[in-house]
């Protein structure tokens, strides 16, 4: 089965001459910038053994991220093809171009335009052994409020879903909907994991919210230990 990074793009190829000249300019940018800054930062990693207890399960792991931890995390979590829901927007477009590069693929859709055909994309891949991603409270938020599609598809194929986060410890944050943090070379960033949480085969729908409410306390609980982290980290400094 040809993979989704190998897929041609259908919001792509309906684009305007113009712009797809506007996102072949944009994503080549981000590819650069995140590339440029990524082999600056200096990562180290806690709860590496949650990592490897889902890496071991039977599936393959669908690791859960907020939206405004992308930037770091596109880095690190490079070459490791993972598979990305990406909105059929102009932004996911070069979003899904982007992240191609970096060894990433990509299902097309959302939670408001091809979300469900997205999702059974992503179905088949993991089912033929392709680790997954989310960014939890994407496309466009809420900002930190888990949504249900990595339950969904952790229920779908009985992978576990992996709580993830990455805080770097001095960074620009955007003026946009998540407050998108973009790293300062050279900073300091760890990544945080949380324990594997599976949503069983039979969970009905209050079994699915419960889920997803864990998925929510896990990665509040990693903001948490990120900031307490980067506290630390400017006391030394100042020190």
């Amino acid at each position: 089965m040809k993979s989704a990074s190998e897929k041609p793009s259908a919001a792509g190829s309906s684009l305007s001459l113009g712009k797809r000249l506007v996102v072949s300019v944009v994503e080549k940018v981000f590819f650069a910038l995140i590339s440029v800054v990524g082999m600056t930062l200096r990562f180290e990693v806690e709860g590496k053994e949650y990592e490897e207890e889902a890496s071991s399960a039977e599936g393959p792991p669908i690791l859960a991220v907020w939206h405004d931890r992308i930037f770091a995390g596109v880095y690190f979590l490079r070459g490791k093809g993972l598979i990305v829901m990406v909105s059929r927007s102009l932004d996911g477009e070069y979003i899904a171009r982007c992240i191609k590069r970096f060894g990433f693929g990509t299902a097309r859709g959302s939670s408001t335009r091809g979300g469900m055909e997205a999702l059974g994309e992503m179905v088949d891949l993991v089912q033929d052994g392709s680790p997954a991603a989310f960014t939890v409270d994407g496309p466009k938020g809420p900002r930190h409020v888990a949504k249900l599609g990595p339950c969904l598809l952790s229920k779908a194929t009985g992978s576990p879903m992996l709580p993830f986060s990455v805080e770097v410890a001095s960074f620009w944050e955007v003026n946009s909907w998540d407050r998108l943090q973009i790293p300062r070379p050279f900073s300091r960033a760890r990544v945080f994991f949380a324990a594997p949480i599976v949503v069983p085969a039979d969970a009905d729908e209050a079994a699915i919210d419960t889920k997803r409410a864990e998925l929510q306390a896990a990665l509040d609980g990693l903001v948490d230990k990120g900031r307490a982290w980067r506290e630390s980290v400017s006391r030394r400094i100042r020190d």
